[in-house]
Parts: C-alpha cells; structure tokens; sequence
C-alpha cells in the first residue's frame, strides 16, 4: 500500500486529476480521499516549528558492536 498526498487544483468541470508513479499505473486501484480546502491543511510553518520534535540519541557517537572487527 502507497500512501500520496497532494493539493489539487480542480479543473474547469469541476474534476481532480491525480499524477501517478509509474508502479501504480498498472491495473485496479482502491482510492479513498478526503477533500477539504487546502487553507485548512495544517504542517510546519516558519523557523523553530519543528522545535522539541526531532532528537538524537544520547549513544548516538557510540561505537557500533556489528563495526567492532573493522575497527581493530
């Protein structure tokens, strides 16, 4: 299963038209959607958004076991 998101723009008869990848234009697809306004559709905006969201972890300048016998 493939997940896409995108932001359309209708076409003059009232139609969405959605580009596909190649792998998925090929036979029968199951497609559900939900269709709001794209001023409604919320993400990260401006600098210090993502604030608290991303971490490294505190062994992340650990050695790793499985590189034990390339470092000797």
């Amino acid at each position: 299963m493939s997940t896409i998101k995108a932001i359309l723009e209708a076409s003059a008869d009232g139609t969405l038209h959605l580009p596909l990848p190649p792998e998925l234009r090929q036979g029968k697809l199951n497609v559900v959607a939900t269709v709001e306004p794209a001023e409604s559709v919320k993400g990260p905006k401006g600098f210090g958004c993502l604030k608290g969201k991303i971490w490294i972890a505190p062994d992340f300048d650990e050695p790793l076991e499985d590189f034990n016998e390339y470092l000797k």
